[in-house]
């Protein structure tokens, strides 16, 4: 990440928590610890924490913790492959030739 969007990031943190420090100090100090951590991601992070808390994130928190992104975004994905899936058979699907359910329900009650 670099200083124009470290300064993005502690622009929208400013936006939603108006007592949030943006001065050149506290860009430094942001600038020190995420300058090798991804943008998007952070903005990812700041996004969700502005969805859940009603305190300014701290640095740690805008890092987020990198194993449970991983499994949030594996989680996601085989979400989205169900549904995909699932939207596939429904378009495909038919309902069962006439009579099936009346045999199904014959040799049950034959074999019971």
């Amino acid at each position: 990440m670099d200083r124009a969007e470290v300064i993005e990031l502690l622009i929208v943190i400013k936006e939603n928590y108006p007592n949030f420090d943006v001065s050149d100090n506290n860009i430094d100090r942001h600038m020190k610890y995420l300058h090798d951590f991804p943008f998007d991601v952070a903005m990812r992070n700041v996004d969700e924490h502005i969805r859940t808390s009603k305190y300014s994130p701290i640095i740690a928190e805008i890092r987020g913790s990198l194993g449970e992104q991983i499994e949030r975004d594996r989680m996601k994905a085989a979400t989205d492959e169900y549904f995909r899936a699932r939207e596939k058979a429904q378009k495909q699907a038919c309902p069962p030739p006439p009579g099936w359910k009346e045999d199904i329900f014959a040799k049950l009650r034959r074999s019971s």
